[in-house]
């Protein structure tokens, strides 16, 4: 599956995807609001933390990349 939202997950992880895509879409609008919606979801302030530094990680690398122009791999075709 590659679209979260037609997935059938917990209330928590989806409010988590939630805020990596809006992390990666509009990081500049992620609030107290946001966060404390995962708080009250029962998530931790380690593992938010945690999510935002992951989603934070793979959006610079993939800048980087996309930047200095490095191709995919062949065999990194989604299936």
């Amino acid at each position: 599956m590659h679209d979260y939202t037609k997935a059938d997950l917990e209330r928590p992880l989806r409010a988590l995807c939630d805020l990596a895509v809006q992390i990666t879409a509009r990081p500049a609008s992620v609030g107290h609001e946001e966060i404390d919606r995962l708080r009250r979801l029962g998530w931790s302030d380690a593992a938010i933390s945690d999510a935002i530094q992951v989603v934070s990680y793979f959006n610079y690398v993939n800048r980087v990349a996309d930047a200095v122009g490095i191709e995919d791999e062949s065999d990194w075709a989604v299936r």
